[in-house]
């Protein structure tokens, strides 16, 4: 089941410049900074960054990725993206539901609400 909204990512041309910004933004520095994603906790919300890339700007979060992407296919969504690994034992998918929207979902077991 989802969980509730989790993460917006940005996708940015330049990380490194984009890490100094949205840290003056927010606030503090990341909690996850790698070279293919930075993640920053705002609220109990993430606020990501992705190196320039296509994808879903949107991650509904969920415990269990497998069983959820299984529902997702079960109530008429198609995978557009296979659930992947993106390092730090985080998981996302990206589905096309009936109505051609894209649906992120995360499992993200490093990320918790305050």
């Amino acid at each position: 089941m989802l969980l509730g909204l989790r993460t917006v990512a940005y996708h940015v041309d330049d990380l490194d410049k984009a890490r100094t910004w949205f840290t003056e933004l927010v606030g503090h520095a990341p909690y996850f900074d790698e070279p293919y994603y930075i993640g920053f906790n705002v609220g109990g919300y993430e606020l990501g960054l992705l190196p320039d890339q296509d994808g879903v700007g949107t991650y509904w979060g969920v415990d269990d990725i497998e069983s959820e992407v299984a529902r997702l296919v079960g109530l008429g969504a198609t995978i557009k993206v296979p659930i992947s690994d993106v390092g730090g034992d985080i998981k996302t998918a990206t589905l096309i539901d009936p109505f051609g929207n894209a649906i992120g979902v995360i499992e993200n077991p490093n990320f918790k609400i305050p």
